[in-house]
């Protein structure tokens, strides 16, 4: 059975850093791109970075870009997001997710075939 367990939200100040993690089962880790998506309140889930298998390439929303870095671990099939300068906005449920090799850039729900139950991320002003 696939699982994806995110990990390492909390209640940060404006300008603070959080790193999450995303660990990963039930699947062959190397072959899959894994994203993240975040949700706030009242909004539509938005796809906010990707990382490829093998070749390792990322992907970044402009939202997040130069703020946020996404890593990957084969050995311990987890995923990293390292969030720095966080902004108020930046508020939301945020989930890991996986698909077949790699990332498109159009970062759209239905490219990614399963979630976890994400973790909360606040920022307060």
């Amino acid at each position: 059975e696939v699982q994806l367990q995110a990990s390492g939200g909390g209640l940060v100040q404006r300008g603070g850093s959080l790193r999450l993690s995303c660990a990963v089962s039930g699947l062959i880790f190397e072959d899959h791109a894994i994203g993240w998506f975040r949700q706030a309140p009242g909004k539509e889930r938005e796809g906010i970075s990707c990382v490829s298998s093998s070749v390792g390439s990322t992907y970044y929303a402009d939202s997040v870009k130069g703020r946020f870095t996404i890593s990957r671990d084969n050995a311990k099939k987890t995923v990293y997001l390292q969030m720095n300068n966080l902004k108020p906005e930046d508020t939301g449920v945020y989930y890991c997710t996986i698909r077949r090799f790699i990332c498109l850039p159009t970062m759209k729900n239905s490219e990614y075939d399963y979630w976890g139950q994400g973790t909360l991320v606040t920022v307060s002003s």
